[in-house]
C-alpha cells in the first residue's frame, strides 16, 4: 500500500512546500516524535501577529498518552470522527479575544491564529508530517472540557501524521482522497 501524494499543479512556480501541502484524512500508525511535535510549535510561536500579540493558544493531544487526545476526538463531528481517530495528533488552536496590554478587543485574533497555524502547517509538511484542518467539531464541548474562559475563542481542531493509503479509507473517502486537487482561477480571487 502506497501513500498518496498530491502535487498541485500550479499556474506559477511555487515553493515545493506549498505545492505538496494538502488535508489529507488517511494517517498512518506511527506516532509523531516529541522533538517534531516541539519544532512545530516553535513556528508556530514565531509567526507574525498585531503588537507582537502572539494571542495563539494550543491544546495539544497525543494518542494514548492523555485524556486530551480523547477529549478533543469526542467533541468531532461523527463524520471526522471516523477518520481523525487513525491520526496520532489532534490539536485544537484558539486565540485571546483581547489584548494583554490593554484588554481592547483584538479584531485581528482570527487572523494571527491563522497565520499561527499555516507556519506550524508549514513546518510539518518539512518533516512529512501533514496536517488537516476541520471546522467540523463542537467549540462549546471543546471550551467545556478544557475549562477554556470566555477571553479565548476556539477556531479549529487539526488532525497531524503521516499520510498513509487511502485504501484504509471508505469508499466516499478514498475518492475524495485521490482526486486531483482544485482551486479557484486567479480572476475570481482578485477584485
Amino acid at each position: 500500500m502506497k501513500s498518496i501524494i498530491k502535487i498541485a499543479k500550479t499556474d506559477y512556480p511555487l515553493l515545493d512546500i506549498i505545492k505538496d501541502r494538502w488535508s489529507p484524512r488517511s494517517f498512518a500508525d506511527k506516532p509523531i516524535d516529541d522533538e517534531i511535535l516541539h519544532t512545530l510549535l516553535e513556528a508556530a510561536r514565531w509567526s507574525p501577529s498585531a503588537f507582537n500579540e502572539q494571542p495563539w493558544r494550543f491544546i495539544l493531544g497525543v494518542k494514548n498518552e492523555d485524556g486530551n487526545y480523547s477529549k478533543i476526538l469526542e467533541s468531532l463531528v461523527e463524520f471526522n470522527q471516523n477518520w481523525a481517530k487513525n491520526a496520532p495528533v489532534l490539536m485544537v488552536s484558539c486565540g485571546r479575544t483581547t489584548f494583554t496590554r490593554n484588554d481592547k478587543p483584538n479584531n485581528y485574533v482570527a487572523y494571527d491564529t491563522g497565520q499561527s497555524v499555516s507556519y506550524l502547517t508549514m513546518q510539518a509538511l518539512s518533516h512529512d508530517v501533514y496536517v488537516h484542518q476541520m471546522a467540523g467539531f463542537d467549540k462549546a464541548k471543546i471550551k467545556e472540557s478544557f475549562n477554556i474562559s470566555e477571553e479565548y475563542e476556539v477556531f479549529t481542531v487539526m488532525a497531524l501524521g503521516y499520510v498513509d493509503s487511502a485504501d484504509k479509507l471508505t469508499y466516499d473517502l478514498k475518492k475524495q482522497e485521490t482526486t486531483e486537487r482544485q482551486r479557484k482561477a486567479h480572476n475570481v480571487l482578485i477584485f
